[in-house]
């Protein structure tokens, strides 16, 4: 896929304020700090789409962009982000939670991982809830090129086969370096492969 125009939309903490239109949305979350701006950044090819920050977890709101002027990238905010108060953790566990179990267009949530790390159980739980809610998502690995290859193969090979231990397989799995650019095409092309499917409310 081609990404010939991406821009920013709205952002909104209450998901019944989101954009009214059916069209296919793929969201995007991960811990603080795990690289998601950088992320959308380069999927899109704009430098300056999804703001990025030296300071974790400043996106505290639903953020859409419209690609292609047919799709939305949606720009969730970050969890686990420890020197939050408890009052804004809920709050935005309850703005994330409310988009990700009520928004009927939301096609795939990509939950991204740092590949550097091992399993985390904010990750473990995040991941766990979504099965249980049988919400489609898939795993990406983000700072693949902060390790040389053989390290990062091992690692993330190390993180997926811990989530074999107790899942019966594995959601679409991506290797990302905002750096570099790896990842992109793959992902890029899982959602054009989304795309050419029917929303469930796409005759409405």
């Amino acid at each position: 896929m081609i990404v010939n125009t991406a821009r920013f939309v709205v952002s909104n903490t209450d998901y019944n304020k989101c954009p009214t239109e059916m069209r296919h949305e793929y969201a995007f979350i991960g811990r603080s700090n795990v690289g998601k701006s950088s992320l959308i950044n380069m999927l899109t090819g704009h430098s300056g789409l999804a703001m990025t920050s030296a300071t974790p977890g400043k996106t505290m709101l639903i953020n859409h962009f419209l690609i292609n002027d047919s799709w939305y990238i949606v720009d969730l905010p970050g969890y686990g982000y420890a020197r939050r108060s408890k009052a804004d953790r809920d709050r935005l566990e309850g703005i994330i939670k409310s988009y990700i179990l009520g928004r009927e267009q939301m096609t795939n949530l990509f939950v991204l991982i740092d590949s550097r790390h091992k399993p985390q159980k904010i990750d473990l739980e995040f991941m766990e809830w979504l099965g249980e809610n049988g919400v489609p998502f898939s795993i990406v690995f983000t700072k693949m090129d902060k390790q040389s290859p053989t390290a990062g193969a091992k690692q993330t090979a190390e993180y997926c086969a811990q989530l074999l231990e107790s899942w019966e397989e594995l959601p679409p799995v991506f290797y990302t370096s905002s750096e570099d650019g790896r990842g992109r095409d793959a992902l890029l092309n899982y959602i054009e492969e989304m795309n050419r499917l029917p929303l469930l409310d796409s005759e409405q």
